[in-house]
């Protein structure tokens, strides 16, 4: 299983548009070789670097989507509830609010991983969950992830 985006390549900065100093928008992303056997699939972005990569004390999580279809797909840049695959649903970020919340780290280049799991199951979890909900739902259930890693640093002030 793999997990891309046209706005970024593994590894590489992500594009302002889509952090907290452009649009703040979720980027595109588009995932291949899902297993026959998953049931469900879940997307959760997270910065293992918050607060300070030189000292992070968190993993702070930006993004969760729940119950995507078991299909090789795809989310659009921007993708707001109304446009997400029928049947899945957003969680609750560390922002406090359901949905996308772009990279915006205080200090330093920050890790933004886009970890894809495969799960043999649909989840019975709350209706936005936060990701520790989540993850307790999905314990043993997993049965295939993959991992797009995109870094972020605020531009300096000119």
């Amino acid at each position: 299983m793999s997990v891309e985006s046209e706005a970024f390549a593994a590894g590489a900065e992500i594009p302002s548009e889509y952090t907290c100093e452009g649009r703040d928008i979720s980027p595109p992303l588009r995932w291949s070789g899902v297993p026959a056997a998953a049931k469900s699939l879940v997307l959760i972005e997270t910065d293992p670097d918050a607060p300070d990569p030189a000292a992070p004390k968190t993993t702070f999580t930006h993004w969760i989507v729940v119950d995507l279809p078991p299909t090789d797909g795809s989310l659009p840049a921007g993708v707001t509830p109304d446009r997400l695959p029928a049947g899945a649903r957003e969680g609750t970020n560390d922002f406090k609010r359901v949905g996308y919340g772009g990279p915006c780290p205080p200090i330093g280049r920050h890790r933004y991983f886009h970890s894809l799991y495969a799960l043999d199951t649909t989840l019975p979890s709350p209706q936005a969950p936060t990701r520790a909900e989540l993850e307790q739902a999905m314990s043993g259930h997993v049965i295939a992830k993959a991992e797009l890693m995109g870094t972020y640093q605020k531009q300096k002030p000119q």
